[in-house]
């Protein structure tokens, strides 16, 4: 294929044995078995349930209990269409129309009950996911990725079919994410919210809410060998001074921390490995548009111009972050659009002052001054990447005449929250479950979706997320992309403020991790990680 058209077309595509032989690497002599690697998780999340938690702690916490059909592989650092390598898949093809999208299957696979890994496992979990069966999900944050899926069907044991409504090339990256894990069809949803069942390198074993989810190995693996490790403990602590504490102390192999902490988390653990890497979403301006006086567009956007992006990055991050549109900016998202494309959008002049100036008069216009300011509660989630820059935009919002009061929510409840819009405006950070227009579009943004958490719907954009979403050559998609950031930023669907970019630190015994550059979660199935203790 050539490089510009890297998503496969609409003929066959079979996953070939060298493919196979990355998600099967070979032990090396030095690898070694045994240990529990002990993880930090800044956050407790309502439950173990992949298919129903919106935020990353559950996902990452959980994605080795699982498998996919396919993944990206573990071993590269940014993911592409390139690095979808099998898993529960010995290969997929797509029909001529690329309308169908079908998978044959291993036949080796158990689930950590004992019971044999089929096709209609595979149904099973697509038919909850689109709303078609018995069973239902309390929350079902990704059903706007498999808006295009008419059925998936069982054709045989070990073979499974996607039958689309249009073409859509990407969907086989959606299904490469961490969490489009396959569930059993034996175990109800009710279950795998405590007591998740899988087929992958680990097995549930507790979670204790703020305190620890822990996974232990599982000694019947279907791929030999792995996984190294006899558990993982992840222990939750939400202060990430008290995280950086406990790694110096040696009590975790991992933490993930804040670019201004790093320098402090190398003081005192100088043999620490440290990297700060995009953290695969973007810190944004959630608004609710049924809300009066915010269902007014011009007051809308003076919100919108009031923002100095650069000012977030310099204090949250040291000048380490990126501003961007919708899509992860260049060069670690695929996806991004070039400077000259991006500052010419409408709020992304760089003159703030220009900016803020057109926003008061905008302001006055709507009866608002020096001597009548709105005031209002700026809602965020209780963690320090949300309540961070939340405190920074209730600041630059008094330039603009608004007075924010913070409403500070914690996790258990900010999901449910923002889905049911009781909230009047916000900071919200939108994680990137895979690295692709699709995901972002529909889930945030396509009319009707459980996560468009503004109520923002333009008919004639989701005709445009379809004119992308079916395009299979990358350069003419991301000319369509591009032409919606800029509808997207015209209307001010949901401003994004910067992308944050994420520190990481880890023991040197901790041994075959790769961070990844566009994903904040699909690294984490830890089946070839392993302690050089």
């Amino acid at each position: 294929m050539e490089r510009d058209a890297i998503i496969p077309r609409f003929h066959t595509f079979v996953v070939a044995a060298a493919l196979l032989a990355v998600s099967f690497p070979g032990p090396a002599a030095a690898q070694k078995q045994g240990g529990i690697l002990r993880v930090h998780v800044i956050d407790s999340p309502p439950s173990v349930s992949m298919h129903e938690e919106a935020a990353p702690e559950p996902a990452r916490a959980v994605m080795g209990i699982f498998n996919n059909l396919v993944m990206f592989d573990q071993h590269v650092n940014q993911n592409n269409f390139r690095s979808i390598v099998s898993d529960l898949a010995t290969g997929w093809s797509w029909s001529e129309d690329g309308t169908q999208l079908t998978f044959r299957l291993r036949d080796d696979v158990k689930w950590h009950d004992g019971r044999p890994f089929t096709a209609k496992d595979v149904q099973c979990t697509w038919d909850l996911l689109l709303g078609k069966s018995q069973e239902k999900l309390r929350i079902n944050p990704r059903k706007a990725w498999y808006q295009n899926v008419e059925a998936v069907a069982a054709d045989a044991d070990l073979t499974a079919t996607f039958h689309l409504k249009r073409p859509q090339p990407a969907l086989i990256a959606l299904l490469a994410s961490g969490y489009s894990v396959v569930y059993p069809c034996h175990v109800p949803p009710a279950e795998m919210r405590q007591h998740p069942i899988g087929t992958g390198p680990f097995k549930f074993g507790e979670f204790k809410p703020n305190e620890r989810i822990t996974v232990t190995r599982n000694p019947d693996y279907w791929k030999k060998g792995r996984p190294f490790l006899d558990g993982i403990e992840h222990t939750i602590i939400r202060d990430v001074s008290t995280a950086n504490l406990a790694f110096a102390a040696g009590k975790l192999d991992w933490i993930g921390t804040t670019i201004p902490l790093v320098k402090d988390v190398k003081r005192q653990a100088p043999d620490a490995i440290c990297e700060v890497v995009p953290g695969g979403g973007g810190r944004n301006l959630i608004v609710n548009r049924d809300a009066p006086p915010f269902d007014n567009a011009d007051m809308r956007r003076a919100m919108a111009l009031s923002l100095d992006r650069k000012a977030f990055i310099d204090i949250i991050s040291q000048g380490q972050g990126d501003i961007g549109g919708v899509m992860q900016p260049l060069p670690e998202g695929i996806w991004g659009m070039p400077p000259d494309v991006l500052n010419a959008l409408p709020g992304y002049d760089p003159d703030v002052q220009k900016n803020r100036t057109e926003a008061r008069q905008i302001m006055q216009k709507l009866g608002y001054g020096p001597d009548k300011r709105l005031a209002l509660k700026v809602s965020t989630r209780n963690i320090p990447p949300y309540r961070d820059p939340a405190v920074i935009l209730t600041d630059q919002l008094k330039e603009v005449f608004i007075d924010g009061e913070l409403e500070i929510v914690e996790t258990a409840g900010w999901f449910s929250k923002v889905i049911r819009k009781d909230y009047e405006i916000g900071l919200n950070l939108t994680s990137s479950g895979v690295d692709d227009p699709d995901q972002q579009f529909y889930e945030n943004y396509a009319c009707g979706s459980p996560r468009n958490y503004t109520g923002y719907c333009s008919p004639e954009l989701d005709k445009a997320f379809d004119r992308q979403s079916i395009e299979a050559d990358e350069g003419k998609r991301k000319r369509l992309v591009w032409e919606i950031e800029r509808k997207l930023a015209e209307d001010g669907a949901r401003p994004i403020i910067f992308h944050n970019r994420g520190a990481y630190c880890w023991q040197p015994h901790l041994k075959g991790w790769e961070t990844m550059v566009n994903s904040l979660i699909n690294n984490w199935r830890m089946e070839n990680v392993w302690l050089d203790k």
